[in-house]
């Protein structure tokens, strides 16, 4: 379920486009949000209200996979095509897909889907996009073409962030309290012009693509940090890939803190700190083609 430009974290699936922007941080980002929300993606997949069981599934933006493993687990006897702009992520998609001994049931397929003419994409059942409606230029052409692409009566699953994860303790760090939050708000004024359709309501952008909404479903993460040590991975990487966009607009002081927190030699690593938890919130609609 992956995604993301080069200078900030996005959690849970890929773009489907501006493949200058892959990088190892990012597909590392995508990697642990995998790891950590595993609990949480499966749950989405068992929660779809499909009519049957899918054989053809698309997954569009699927950066290196969270999404479409989570599918093959879900639906054992489907084949998925993975659609991605990043060469790269792709490949780490197939070497995955080699190691659990699925590279029969994936096929991967780099393509822009900004562009006009998608590849051929089959005629499958359920289109599965996490974390990527929201990187697209023309959203309302992307939902048409999905509509076109899907089988008569197949359904479309969109599942989008309601905002960037949080970590820290609402008092951290010692002597810069609200950091977290004061980096996060650094970044708003970047993303309300870069990425304006994030935390859009897609309900009625996909009633005028012509799908029926079924059923709409928020689900609320609070993962303490005890339950997975990749929590602190998963936080380190995702507040140093928001520094450069945040910097230019902290304080010193905050600048400072920020860090130290990063620095994973410091007493005040991130890595070190025993408080953190993975909180967010992401919202699944599941649109029917008539």
């Amino acid at each position: 379920m992956t995604p993301a430009h080069g200078h900030t974290p996005h959690h849970g699936g890929s773009h489907g486009h501006h493949p200058e922007h892959d990088d190892s941080g990012q597909a590392e980002i995508l990697d642990l949000d995998a790891e950590v929300l595993a609990e949480h993606i499966a749950s989405i997949t068992a929660w779809l209200p499909l009519n049957s069981e899918p054989r053809q599934i698309v997954d569009l933006g699927c950066g290196t996979g969270a999404g479409t493993f989570a599918l093959l687990e879900r639906f054992p006897d489907a084949h998925v095509i993975a659609v991605d702009a990043s060469a790269g992520h792709l490949q780490l998609l197939r070497e995955k897909a080699y190691a659990r001994g699925m590279q029969d049931r994936v096929r991967t397929v780099q393509a822009d889907l900004d562009t006009d003419h998608w590849p051929d994409l089959g005629t499958p059942g359920l289109v599965w996009a996490s974390a990527s409606m929201h990187h697209m230029a023309r959203p309302d052409r992307a939902l048409a073409d999905v509509h076109e692409l899907l089988a008569p009566g197949g359904l479309f699953a969109v599942v989008e962030l309601d905002g960037f994860p949080r970590f820290l303790p609402a008092h951290a760090p010692e002597g810069q309290p609200g950091l977290e939050e004061r980096a996060h708000a650094a970044t708003d004024s970047y993303h309300a012009e870069h990425v304006p359709h994030r935390g859009a309501d897609w309900g009625p952008m996909l009633t005028a693509a012509g799908f029926t909404v079924e059923d709409e479903r928020t689900i609320t993460v609070n993962i303490e940090g005890n339950r997975s040590q990749a929590i602190g991975r998963y936080a380190h990487a995702s507040l140093q890939r928001i520094r450069g966009a945040a910097a230019p607009a902290l304080s010193p002081e905050d600048l400072v803190a920020l860090d130290e927190l990063l620095d994973v030699d410091s007493p005040h690593s991130i890595l070190r700190r025993s408080d953190l938890a993975v909180r967010t919130e992401r919202t699944v609609w599941a649109a029917r083609r008539a």
